[in-house]
């Protein structure tokens, strides 16, 4: 594990379990902030964001658990909702609202690294754009460098989801 400084979000664990990446883009009309359409379950579960409820982070500005019985699969995943209203509103537009650089660690992904495990309660929408990190003090961290941070994360996602796709966080 990485040492945190007190500026940076906390640092992954580099040989963590690794999934695959998410395809959206991270700039409408803009270059891909994903190169797979495969989804980040983190480490146990095999579902989306921790079964939580990606439209409600926009609707509800929380993190909401979502329930099996709302549930859709995209990109080979299943996600879960809060409701019938949220599966719907994702239906039609699922990159807008699925998290950006596939659901991993942003904070980590600014770093040039990648952590599987996130908190889906630690996120920050910037910019219209789902952010998740691995804990509030991450999250925080990224809202407040919020310019830097996403540019140096879209610098850094191509490479890193050439790594994820070649298994080299294993």
């Amino acid at each position: 594990m990485h040492a945190m400084s007190k500026h940076a979000p906390t640092r992954g664990l580099r040989g963590s379990v690794a999934m695959v990446i998410l395809a959206i883009a991270a700039n409408v009309g803009g270059p891909s902030a994903f190169a797979d359409d495969s989804v980040n379950t983190g480490y146990f579960g095999g579902v989306a964001i921790m079964g939580y409820d990606p439209v409600a982070y926009f609707t509800r500005g929380k993190a909401m658990k979502g329930s099996e019985k709302f549930s859709y699969e995209w990109l080979g995943t299943p996600w879960h909702f809060a409701n019938a209203k949220h599966r719907e509103m994702f239906i039609s537009e699922p990159m807008k609202y699925a998290p950006q650089y596939g659901g991993y660690c942003a904070g980590e992904v600014a770093f040039g690294s990648v952590t599987v495990n996130i908190d889906p309660e630690a996120f920050k929408i910037i910019d219209g754009k789902l952010y998740l990190t691995y804990d509030q003090g991450g999250a925080n961290w990224f809202a407040t460098h919020a310019v830097e941070a996403v540019a140096k994360a879209d610098d850094n996602w191509p490479k890193i989801a050439a790594d994820l796709k070649l298994d080299q966080y294993h």
